[in-house]
């Protein structure tokens, strides 16, 4: 077996006035957004209960003045928030209007979280806030985006950290659980608004609130400093609420036309049937299009989900006919990623949807999450970002570890690497998929942070998922901001 290693420059990233940086943060701060926006303010409605809401009023006011980050030791990794003056990185206010509010009862409140059956429980909470996001979408005070601020007495009862965590995909993208996910449930029920939502947690708004640790998704659940959540959040709201990107991926020198679709399966709810879910990401503009997918096939047992060769090859050609009217052409090379091995029906069907659109190049590419290998560094240091091992055709690439730039690993456990494995047939080298799938793990406008584990386009088929379970007898939007 033949082994070549390599470490790849932290990749860059383009923002406004084709500004580039590697750090999201600065790249704002220094140039502003890729895609400024039309007016001068974004529009936020807030919906949670008293406290929640003016928690929320009090952060924002609090953001544009702008946070202080504790960056003594490692600077570049918790810089401060610079306010939204002057130095403004979004080029925007960000204003909650009179009237355009909404304070669940605290009886209402009661009523939830006394609800013995869990799944009953979470419904309840769901039609709550559905109600009072149709009223502000009919009201005067119709937002760009809103703000669902959940108090701790909400998310102890509807977020079952233990069910929901296994909701979205399990092992080989076999489907999930049937346990009441609260967050893909309200997106689903909120898709017919006009604006998108935001889900925030109490102690994202106010250090002092205490989320008990059952609760959490995991024990190392930590509260981000104030600075750091303060660029996450406004990042997430300028793009939901605007629908403008604030960075893509830098544009290389002679690079082709291509379109990524990430293709990922779930289940749906109080079934055995998967259905097929993938999101689309448009180069250029960095717009993701969301398609669903017909139901798909399984091997013994549920386990391992593959499309049959008509349906991915309707699938593909679907996603490349979106890419075509969105664009007025088609992509020079269109990049598949799968979180499963691809079967040989599958591949031929996206293969023939390939040719059709007449583009020239192809790659298929199946991610694995976890693999036994691991490449250890001398010292005690974790391996580097961007460390990659090519494995007789396969690669093994590390998107989480320690970042120069940063002075430190930003994670809590030892980094794990991916195993990229392209399909016979792929024109890309695995080496220049791995620089690729590098720098598309840094597509992502819910953190301004450079160690995101997957690339956009698994990631956002992942986000499609957990909403689409819930989608079955509705139109669905191809937004990506709805789903996220």
């Amino acid at each position: 077996m033949r082994f070549e290693t390599k470490i790849f420059d932290e990749p860059h990233l383009e923002f406004g006035d084709k500004h580039h940086h590697p750090d999201p943060r600065l790249g704002l701060f220094e140039a502003g957004p890729l895609q400024t926006p039309l007016g001068d303010a974004i529009k936020i409605a807030v919906v949670g209960s008293a406290k929640t809401v003016e928690n929320t009023k009090e952060f924002l006011a609090d953001a544009s003045a702008g946070f202080t980050g504790s960056g003594e030791k490692h600077p570049n990794l918790h810089p401060d928030f610079p306010g939204l003056g002057n130095r403004n990185p979004f080029r925007c206010k960000f204003e909650i209007e009179e009237g355009a509010t909404a304070a669940i009862s605290q009886s209402k409140i009661d009523k939830i979280r006394k609800e013995p059956n869990h799944t009953k429980a979470v419904e309840l909470a769901v039609d709550e806030i559905v109600q009072q996001l149709e009223t502000l979408d009919e009201s005067s005070r119709r937002p760009h985006v809103a703000i669902i601020a959940l108090p701790v007495e909400l998310i102890e009862r509807v977020w079952n950290a233990k069910v929901d965590s296994k909701a979205t995909v399990e092992k080989d993208d076999s489907g999930g659980s049937d346990a009441p996910d609260f967050r893909g449930m309200l997106k689903a029920k909120a898709m017919g608004l006009s604006f998108p939502i935001q889900i925030v947690w109490e102690d994202v708004l106010d250090e002092s609130a205490k989320i008990p640790l059952k609760v959490k998704e995991s024990r190392s659940r930590k509260i981000q400093e104030q600075a750091d959540r303060t660029w996450n959040l406004l990042t997430t709201l300028y793009y939901k609420g605007t629908g403008r990107i604030p960075w893509r991926k830098m544009p290389q020198d002679g690079e082709f036309r291509a379109c990524y679709i990430g293709i990922s399966f779930y289940r749906e709810v109080g079934g055995q049937q998967l259905f097929t879910s993938a999101a689309q990401m448009f180069d250029e503009r960095g717009r993701g299009f969301i398609l669903r997918g017909k139901r798909s096939q399984t091997e013994s047992r549920g386990r391992h989900p593959y499309m049959t060769r008509e349906d991915a090859f309707e699938l593909i050609r679907d996603a490349l006919s979106a890419y075509k009217n969105h664009h007025k052409h088609y992509p020079a090379r269109v990049i598949v990623f799968k979180t499963s091995q691809f079967r040989e029906e599958e591949a031929a069907g996206i293969f023939d949807a390939i040719d059709e659109a007449g583009a020239e190049l192809r790659d298929l590419v199946w991610i694995q999450e976890s693999y036994s290998v691991k490449v250890l560094r001398d010292g005690n240091y974790p391996v580097m970002r961007g460390t990659f091992v090519e494995l007789d055709g396969k690669g093994l690439l590390y998107t989480n570890g320690s970042i120069p730039y940063y002075g430190t690993y930003p994670g809590q456990y030892d980094p794990r690497p991916l195993l990229l494995c392209p399909y016979q047939g792929s024109d890309s080298t695995v080496a220049q998929i791995a620089g690729e799938v590098l720098a598309l793990t840094k597509v992502n406008w819910n953190s301004t942070q450079m160690n995101q584990k997957l690339p956009i386009p698994i990631r956002a088929a992942r986000a499609v998922g957990e909403v689409l379970k819930y989608t079955t007898n509705q139109k669905i939007s191809s937004d990506y901001a709805r789903y996220i």
